[in-house]
């Protein structure tokens, strides 16, 4: 706005009288300047910056209106990924900004900060975890400021012989990647350019869905399920340790998990929640699970990079063409349904949340990568289906994330993103039931694409906001069914069964009571177990109080 562009321009020169000795760079990224390219060269700075991997084609507008007071910090290494420099690819940008504005005025950088990156590659010594081959088309932080220096080296008049030496080695990695048959695989390719707009269709409505489940899983109005995940106790991550160090072998530790899926299964049961879930003991976080179960993964021992605060994640690294080789999730779904007449829903991580949650290889479009991954999630729900499993959970908790910056480019992302989903879901008969989970969002402004999704139930995480979240599905009149979390996992306070049943209350007063359903707001992988068995005591007690009231309601 023009307010917003006037408080820029007061704020920059009440900087610059401040500290008018200073060299100002004015840093952007993420995304090109476009419209405010103006602004920013009218501010008074010294240096601006701009990202050339996530908008290569600004440089062109950039340079044509470039002030002559004004150098430009061109950001060629990739600073959010971790995969080498082209450094041929980088050069033609270098020589074209010395060629228009001369080199005293270009500087050479990433295209972000490097805290996205992992830290030291050379750290990487397992050539168990990550192979030679991959390793050599990698570069974290440390690897991305030498590329910076050589880059700088090679765009000089007369780079030296190792300076040479170093790009032939670089056209070499960058020429060995292209080819590698660790990357290509024609038959996922080939399945990819054959999907059709059928294969992202349910067979039939939700309508006549809705129907079909209620004959075969005869739910109660407020049915009680949980988000997925139980408790991770120490004890758990210490048979994970033990098995990973060879101290368990494999069928011990199968044992182990075993009794403690059972035991899961048996206090659900107890406690008579609805559609039961086997509380994914034997996974170590949502997306490695399935990355080391999908070919196209590689996993790194050091990648950490940090998610927020003080928490760090090490993502998984897509390099290659994705598909499942063997079925990932089955065994445990199929035991778990054996121990109990109530169904247990099977559990996967989406498509979209995959690939957000990875380092994504950067030579194919993302939306191709998602469509790949979506595919091998189909797979792994059609054979969920097969095995009995009748209800499927698709988490997609990273959906939002993947916004463009620009609203403008939100459609083209939404459209591709939702189809990945609708592709993993929609190989399954009307009978199965497929539910998605969404964490904490604004969903006012993508409500049309999440009812686009067609999942049969969406759970949300809506009890921090007293169910206000749920006034975007309402306005919008959502059709498919809804489980608005009723308490916070993220707290270790246990609410009671009256805080319950008023924020259901106040789900019934904007979403109809037959369309709701009754869960916690997120996975209970990191509570304890006696907050977690006294909240999920109150909520099916506050799921039972509020179906009694509404038939009191409406007789």
């Amino acid at each position: 706005t023009e307010k917003a562009k006037e408080v820029y321009q007061f704020v920059y020169a009440e900087i610059k009288k401040q500290f008018p000795k200073l060299t100002f760079i004015l840093t952007t990224y993420f995304e090109g300047l476009k419209d405010n390219l103006s602004l920013a060269t009218s501010l008074p700075v010294d240096v601006l910056h701009i990202d050339l991997v996530r908008c290569p084609e600004q440089l062109d507008e950039v340079l044509n209106n470039i002030p002559n007071t004004l150098s430009l910090s061109l950001g060629v290494v990739d600073g959010r990924n971790i995969w080498k420099n082209d450094f041929q690819h980088s050069l033609q940008f270098i020589k074209k900004a010395v060629q228009k504005i001369g080199s005293e005025r270009v500087f050479i950088a990433p295209s972000c900060s490097l805290l996205h990156s992992p830290f030291d590659l050379d750290s990487e010594k397992n050539e168990e975890t990550l192979s030679p081959e991959i390793k050599q088309w990698m570069a974290f932080a440390k690897q991305k400021v030498y590329e910076i220096v050589n880059l700088k080296k090679l765009a000089s008049e007369n780079p030296d012989y190792n300076t040479l030496q170093i790009l032939a080695e670089n056209k070499k990695a960058i020429e060995n990647r292209k080819t590698s048959a660790l990357i290509h695989n024609q038959n996922v390719k080939t399945r990819v350019e054959v999907t059709t707009k059928e294969d992202a269709q349910r067979n039939s409505p939700f309508t006549i869905r809705k129907e079909i489940q209620q004959e075969v899983l005869q739910l109660p109005l407020f049915p009680t399920t949980t988000i997925g995940s139980f408790p991770q106790t120490k004890e758990v991550r210490n048979w994970r340790s033990k098995f990973k160090k060879g101290e368990l072998n494999a069928e011990q530790y199968d044992t182990l998990l075993k009794q403690e899926t059972e035991r899961t299964i048996r206090w659900q049961e107890e406690i008579g929640i609805d559609v039961l879930v086997h509380g994914e003991f034997e996974r170590n976080d949502m997306v490695e699970y399935f990355g080391e179960q999908l070919a196209g993964f590689a996993f790194t021992q050091n990648g950490w990079v940090q998610s927020y605060g003080s928490r760090c994640v090490k993502p998984p690294v897509i390099f290659g063409d994705v598909y499942r080789p063997n079925p990932m999730t089955v065994y445990w779904s199929e035991y778990a349904q054996s121990l109990t007449k109530k169904w247990v829903k099977g559990m996967l991580t989406g498509p979209v949340t995959i690939l957000q949650w990875s380092f994504v290889r950067d030579d194919q479009p993302r939306s191709l990568t998602c469509k790949q991954i979506a595919l091998a999630i189909r797979d792994e729900v059609n054979d969920l289906e097969k095995a009995g499993i009748r209800i499927i959970q698709i988490d997609e908790p990273a959906i939002r994330e993947g916004l463009p910056l620009r609203t403008s480019n939100w459609q083209s992302y939404l459209q591709w993103a939702v189809e990945a989903f609708r592709i993993s879901a929609s190989g399954v008969e009307d009978a199965t039931q497929i539910h998605t989970h969404m964490c904490y969002s604004e969903f006012n402004d993508i409500i049309q694409n999440i009812a686009d999704m067609d999942a049969d139930v969406i759970t949300i995480e809506c009890s921090r906001s007293q169910m206000e979240l749920l006034n975007a599905f309402a306005d919008f009149k959502y059709p498919n069914e809804i489980g608005p979390g009723v308490y916070d996992i993220h707290s270790p306070r246990v609410p009671s069964k009256e805080e319950m049943v008023e924020l259901l209350k106040k789900a019934q007063a904007v979403i109809p009571a037959q369309q709701l359903w009754v869960n916690p707001d997120c996975g209970l992988k990191t509570r304890h177990w006696d907050e977690t068995q006294k909240a999920l005591i109150a909520m099916v007690d506050a799921s039972r109080e509020a179906s009694k009231e509404f038939v009191l309601q409406t007789l």
